[in-house]
């Protein structure tokens, strides 16, 4: 890793600014699975977690960024949060009937583990807080990566990859790409090991649109199977 970092060096800049602009891109790839839902005409299929679950890293963020004092880092997930928040008030519009209470549900879930977290960094022990809230941090964000694979199951059953948000799953692919170098330019272990996990999750799940398609194989019926 450090022959490596050492050929980096000089486009530390370069590579860091890419990293930002490709994670503020990365935000905007929830317009595509909200037009997917919209196409359908209900959010049947698809699921909210990476929606909350992006507002609620995002606001996490704006406070690590506060504790850094990074503005940078501030205003990057002010838009992240914006844009998720909208993302998720489209996918409630689009989910039907008693469904809706799923929704909320899940709202609630994700605002309590929220202030939650952030009642806890108001009373951690200052010299050790950063540390312990990059942590969290860290685990979050694997687990969001990871989120789509808990349909495993369902797209074995059904072959298909719908459902999937693989705008999403890419850009978060090369979001992981982006900082991993970065980290190996800092020398960071901690960034690098972070985000090797996290670009081993994208790729898994990016396989999985290679070998399955993104639509169900349509069933035969009573009438096709007469004409055979």
């Amino acid at each position: 890793m450090e022959a490596l970092a050492v050929a980096l060096q000089p486009y530390k800049d370069t590579v860091g600014l890419s990293a930002a602009v490709i994670t503020v891109l990365q935000f905007f790839s929830g317009v595509f699975v909200v037009n997917d839902i919209r196409r359908k005409g209900s959010s049947e299929g698809f699921s909210a977690g990476p929606f909350l679950g992006g507002a609620v890293f995002s606001l996490l963020n704006v406070q690590f960024g506060q504790m850094l004092q990074d503005d940078a880092m501030i205003k990057v997930n002010l838009i992240g949060l914006g844009l998720n928040v909208l993302y998720v008030c489209a996918f409630y519009w689009y989910t039907l009937g008693p469904a809706k209470n799923k929704v909320w549900g899940q709202i609630g879930l994700a605002g309590a583990i929220a202030a939650g977290l952030l009642a806890y960094v108001q009373y951690e022990d200052p010299k050790v807080v950063e540390f312990r809230f990059g942590m969290i941090l860290t685990v979050i964000l694997l687990i969001l990566v990871g989120m789509p694979l808990l349909g495993l199951g369902e797209i074995l059953k059904n072959k298909s990859t719908e459902g999937l948000p693989f705008p999403i799953i890419l850009s978060g692919s090369f979001v992981s790409l982006a900082w991993l170098l970065y980290g190996v330019i800092l020398r960071s272990n901690f960034l690098v090991a972070q985000n090797v996990i996290a670009l081993a999750l994208g790729l898994v799940q990016l396989s999985l649109f290679v070998i399955f398609p993104s639509k169900p194989a349509k069933k035969a019926t009573k009438s096709d199977k007469k004409k055979n």
